[in-house]
């Protein structure tokens, strides 16, 4: 049992005035914490702290040599507790434990220690020649109070991916995760405290829609980082349009992974295939869920890939040899399931999987799945599943295969496999999407920006480019 009662704010852990959340496993529904909701009344305790440490405490005047220590002493302080957190983060999110060490945690270090390398050499000022005679210094100022709100599916990841960037451009933040997955979040009250960030720099704020929304419309909020669902992030955007307010997006995904006709079929392609849309029990919002196989050697290819989707081990996510869990509730279950039963019913084939895994009455488990025969104008291949549902679907060639992946109102991530680099590197170029892999599944670089076309979302996260949204430029003429 892992409870946190209140707000994490200034410093401290202090009461809330919403009700109790109860955080239960999605593999067996036991109860594993409780959180407390933050009410708007607390929202604005914990903006006001965030406020007062941005304008009048120690992080104002920091350097950014002494930021990039305090994001390296957090990642330190991370990673010492690896076992712990991917034991919390596997227990409520069903990530399976084998994979939660590099998908939740390593991932979560790479992005604060590539952020840390950066910082010292990030050009917050410099001067230049004014077109006009003379010069103008340009400064590069941080943007204030940063409201940040994140998903269940990767906590510590997509949290790492807005704190980062926020705490080397001199922000403060808070930040209010997923009432589905606020365990792992709250527990890194500690690791701020370890770290030395002074009180009020990041402040945590668990809750749902309500809590969410008075953190959108606070007025002492200057820019929200939002990773989650299209269907919200519109609303979010709305809302920080009325008020003219910055806002970054991260948002849904309908990733193609294409294979081109002279791919080699061996064990790193099929393996990178499963890999792509089944991490996470699928539960990635940059999941390469829609395979795009050329039509000469479609069966070729299909067969091995649903060969290995049949095989892999469903189970308690905690087990060492489990390589699916349970998707995040029961509602996430009943969705997906229908979604490919409809399918199905659309003309499409369940070469793996297809029904609901037998000996698994408790829990929200879905069996990975394969669908050939698909149509990229069937719904199962327009709407993002979230779950272990891959779509393969035929090309002709490789203007046709570039033609199928962009033909989405998606455009997070996607890949490209071929025995030819160079020719895999022309094929990404003209793909819609913010990054695209070449024989691998990985969708991002720590280091680089990752981030949608499209309805995936507006702006951009890690490298440079992550800093630079956290940041406000101001030209003094001379």
């Amino acid at each position: 049992m892992y409870e946190y009662e209140g707000m994490y704010v200034s410093g401290k852990w202090s009461p809330t005035s919403g009700p109790e959340i109860e955080v239960r496993s999605p593999a067996d529904g036991e109860l594993l914490g409780r959180v407390s909701e933050a009410t708007a009344a607390d929202v604005d305790v914990a903006v006001e702290a965030a406020r007062a440490a941005l304008e009048r405490g120690p992080w104002s005047r920091s350097t950014p040599a002494e930021r990039a220590a305090a994001i390296t002493a957090l990642a330190d302080a991370i990673e010492s507790r690896t076992k712990v957190f991917a034991d919390v983060v596997s227990a409520e999110v069903g990530s399976p434990r084998k994979w939660t060490t590099f998908g939740q945690l390593a991932t979560t270090l790479g992005v604060y220690r590539s952020c840390a390398a950066i910082v010292p050499d990030y050009e917050f000022e410099a001067k230049r020649p004014s077109v006009m005679g003379g010069e103008v210094v340009v400064r590069r100022l941080p943007v204030g109070v940063v409201g940040a709100i994140v998903p269940w599916n990767a906590p510590l990841f997509t949290a790492a991916l807005k704190m980062a960037p926020a705490l080397a451009a001199g922000c403060t933040i808070v930040l209010k995760p997923s009432p589905d997955a606020p365990l792992g979040l709250s527990m890194l009250s500690q690791c701020i405290e370890e770290a030395g960030i002074p009180p009020g720099v990041i402040n945590i704020v668990s809750g749902g829609v309500e809590t969410g929304v008075a953190l959108v419309a606070h007025p002492g909020v200057d820019k929200i980082s939002f990773t989650g669902s299209t269907g919200a992030g519109k609303q979010i955007g709305a809302a920080c349009a009325q008020d003219v307010r910055r806002v970054t997006l991260e948002l849904g995904g309908k990733s193609a992974a294409v294979v081109l006709d002279d791919v080699v079929v061996d064990s790193t392609l099929i393996k990178g295939l499963v890999t792509g849309v089944m991490a996470n029990n699928g539960q990635i919002c940059a999941a390469q869920t829609r395979i795009l196989l050329p039509r000469s050697r479609y069966d070729e290819i299909l067969e091995p890939f649903a060969a290995a989707v049949a095989a892999m081990r469903i189970g308690d996510p905690a087990e060492r040899d489990t390589e699916v869990g349970p998707v995040i509730n029961v509602a996430s279950r009943d969705r997906i399931e229908t979604a490919v039963a409809a399918a199905i019913e659309a003309g499409a084939r369940a070469v793996a999987g297809g029904s609901r895994p037998e000996g698994f009455d408790e829990g929200s488990y879905v069996s990975p799945t394969v669908l050939a025969d698909v149509d990229n104008d069937m719904a199962i291949a327009r709407d993002e599943l979230f779950g272990p549902v891959a779509v393969v679907i035929a090309y002709n060639d490789d203007d046709d295969a570039v033609a199928v992946a962009n033909d989405s109102e998606y455009g997070l991530a996607g890949a490209v496999w071929s025995a030819d680099p160079e020719r895999a590197t022309r094929v990404a170029t003209r793909m819609q999407t913010g990054s695209v892999s070449i024989n691998s599944p990985a969708p991002l670089d720590f280091g680089s920006p990752f981030g949608g076309f499209k309805k995936s979302g507006i702006g951009r996260e890690g490298g440079p480019e992550g800093i630079a949204a956290y940041l406000e430029s101001q030209s003094i003429i001379l």
